[in-house]
């Protein structure tokens, strides 16, 4: 079984004194995706474009040591990674400051063919989020969605989380792409407030409704503390109370892992309920220690 995450991978600076590290938050689900099935028929690729200065590199080498396959990764002369800085507050909750107006991500469909359109057949699923299509051109936003419509008709499975940053574009123009891309969605991992902001929905039902008129065969509305709400088949609803923390340290990547440990078991037959368990179990781990990606050995058991 084959998923490829496609998405912007940053540099990150964190901390006190700063430190260097990556993450996005597509690239953060694809790493403890791949780390939680190391001993599973899934593998895990990741799609972007970095540059061919030596830190892209580097970075690079990193996903390939976390066992994601990097075929699809484009790399291009005189392009460099995004860069953001994460402040966090008292309780852990973060904020940011982007360095990524010429990213290399924003060209990977203009010039040729990508590797993601090459590679399209061998894959079962393909991941995308919100913030996949904000930082990508009108043009190559067409583009993805016609290699989507295309993976779809031959039996692929999207999956889309909606994360949106009004840094990026504004509420609007996600509402119009989130309609969209969820005609397309098999699996829908949706954060409530993101809803909100887009959509102005004032209850998750409203949500539930949407992605049911438009095809969605499974929603989880992620809702931080609270339980999330899974819904399958357009009707059947289930509830998942998220793992108490005590020590909250830094919120970020929370929902990233969260989607990594409920497809970590999803994707190879679970139940939803299963699924979320797993899915708030990590994302629980993970808000307890700085940055967007933890040490290997600080990952929970699942």
């Amino acid at each position: 079984m084959k998923i490829a995450f496609f998405g912007e991978c940053m540099i990150e600076l964190s901390g006190s004194p700063l430190q260097r590290g990556f993450g996005g938050d597509t690239l953060n689900s694809a790493l403890y995706l791949a780390r939680l099935s190391q001993h599973n028929d899934l593998q895990v690729s990741y799609a972007t474009a970095m540059g061919t200065d030596a830190l892209s590199q580097t970075i690079i080498n990193a996903w390939q040591d976390e066992q994601i396959d990097t075929a699809l990764v484009s790399q291009f002369e005189n392009k460099q990674p995004g860069l953001y800085l994460v402040e966090t507050d008292a309780t852990g909750e973060r904020s940011f400051l982007y360095w990524r107006s010429d990213s290399a991500v924003k060209e990977y469909f203009s010039r040729g063919i990508s590797p993601l359109q090459k590679h399209l057949a061998e894959l079962d699923y393909i991941y995308l989020s919100g913030i996949s299509l904000a930082v990508l051109s009108e043009q190559s936003q067409a583009q993805l969605f016609e290699l989507l419509t295309t993976f779809k008709q031959s039996g692929g499975k999207v999956i889309f989380d909606n994360n949106f940053r009004p840094q990026l574009w504004s509420a609007e123009q996600a509402k119009q792409c989130y309609l969209k891309i969820l005609t397309l969605t098999d699996i829908a991992l949706l954060t409530e407030d993101d809803e909100i902001a887009v959509f102005a929905d004032t209850h998750y039902q409203d949500i539930l409704t949407r992605c049911a008129q438009l095809g969605v065969n499974e929603v989880v509305i992620k809702r931080g503390l609270l339980p999330c709400i899974i819904a399958t088949n357009g009707s059947q609803i289930a509830e998942v109370a998220a793992t108490k923390v005590n020590n909250v340290v830094d919120t970020c990547a929370a929902g990233d892992s969260f989607a990594a440990g409920y497809l970590s078991k999803r994707l190879l037959g679970a139940t939803v309920e299963q699924s979320a368990t797993a899915g708030h179990l990590l994302a629980s781990t993970v808000i307890q220690y700085p940055g967007a990606i933890i040490a290997p050995e600080n990952m929970p058991n699942l």
